[in-house]
């Protein structure tokens, strides 16, 4: 598994977004980008730190960043999830977990006595320059949006 490093380059990528156009890292050159991995749509956790970035979007903007969130779902997933929430935002397919792997946000998980593989919430802060910035990895998913904004001044 990978595990990327406060001031690493970003590794490039590639997906769908939820009306199937391709975005990729590169389309953001010059941005600063806030890259958040999460484990599924329309959970409750899900949902809280989806709309604390929809809640805080245009403090985010003049903040200069751009949101894109990142789960294994799909396509379809995303659009109704963007729809149900009203999200500003795009999120990313990823059910081939590539971006997750890329990024390694995929590992063993536990929950109430249980072990599993899943995505580990984290949150990747990209400078312009394409370097990590900085990482979230004890995201608060009703705080997100504040996390990355004190994270960013």
């Amino acid at each position: 598994m990978t595990h990327l490093n406060v001031g690493d380059v970003a590794p490039g990528f590639s997906g769908l977004d939820s009306n199937g156009n391709k975005i990729e890292l590169s389309d953001f050159k010059g941005s600063k980008v806030v890259l958040y991995f999460y484990p599924k749509d329309d959970t409750p956790g899900c949902t809280a730190e989806a709309c604390s970035f929809r809640d805080n979007y245009s403090q985010l903007l003049d903040a200069g960043v751009v949101i894109l969130g990142v789960s294994p779902d799909s396509v379809k997933r995303h659009a109704k999830f963007i729809q149900k929430y009203d999200l500003p935002f795009p999120l990313i397919a990823d059910e081939q977990k590539e971006i997750i792997n890329l990024y390694g946000v995929w590992g063993l998980k536990k929950f109430m006595g249980k072990e599993y593989d899943g995505v580990y919430r984290e949150t990747f802060i990209i400078g312009q320059d394409g370097r990590i910035e900085s990482i979230i990895e004890k995201v608060k998913t009703k705080e997100s949006a504040e996390q990355v904004l004190a994270s960013i001044k």
